[in-house]
């Protein structure tokens, strides 16, 4: 037998004993992967022009998320000719920093909206969003027509921007207590289409490499 066979022996031998340390060095291995790239996420710091979502925009930005836009429009440019040909500027980091959860996506079933904002006009993506099928008639989208009686909730909307002021947004006391008139008399719809049309619209790309 192999001098210090026995110490591989009783661990092979021994299921729990393997169980325990197969978990140890599997936990290891993933800190090592998973560490840094948690440091370097937390690092990553807006550029200029790049700044948190207005209480109208955040509003959009919830309703975007709630309605599942995000399971068939990614809002990620790869940095491939055949992409920024078509959308724009290859999507960079900073450009997310105060989104949470970010709207990177994976699958298109529509197209990518990273850039959108300002493409077309606000009475375009309203009249998409009520009627997809008006504006582009091969569309599979569904419509959204509750959007437009649906008022928001300013209440819920100060609480979120605190939440996000915890979690480190740049929010003052100013600008949440700001939120209720910001939002007054304003619908679903009108904060969607704010959404859409602040999409790729900041310089942070002019920041980018």
């Amino acid at each position: 037998m192999a001098k210090g066979y026995k110490y591989f022996e009783a661990v092979e031998k021994h299921a729990g004993k393997l169980g325990i340390l197969t978990a140890i060095m599997v936990s290891i291995g993933g800190l090592a992967e998973i560490t840094p790239l948690f440091v370097e996420a937390h690092a990553i710091t807006a550029v200029e022009g790049v700044a948190p979502y207005d209480p109208l925009r955040l509003a959009g930005k919830d309703i975007y998320v709630r309605e599942g836009c995000y399971t068939c429009h990614t809002q990620m440019i790869r940095a491939l000719r055949a992409e920024t040909q078509r959308y724009g500027h290859y999507s960079i980091s900073s450009e997310s920093v105060y989104d949470r959860p970010h709207q990177w996506g994976s699958k298109r079933t529509g197209p990518d909206l990273a850039r959108v904002g300002g493409k077309y006009s606000d009475e375009w993506q309203r009249l998409h969003l009520m009627d997809p099928r008006a504006v582009v008639q091969a569309s599979n989208m569904p419509a959204y027509p509750w959007l437009a009686d649906e008022q928001l909730d300013a209440a819920d909307i100060s609480a979120r921007m605190r939440a996000l002021q915890r979690l480190g947004d740049p929010y003052t006391a100013a600008d949440i207590a700001a939120a209720p008139a910001a939002l007054e008399g304003k619908t679903s719809l009108d904060a969607l289409v704010a959404y859409l049309q602040g999409l790729g619209v900041s310089p942070a790309t002019e920041a980018a490499p």
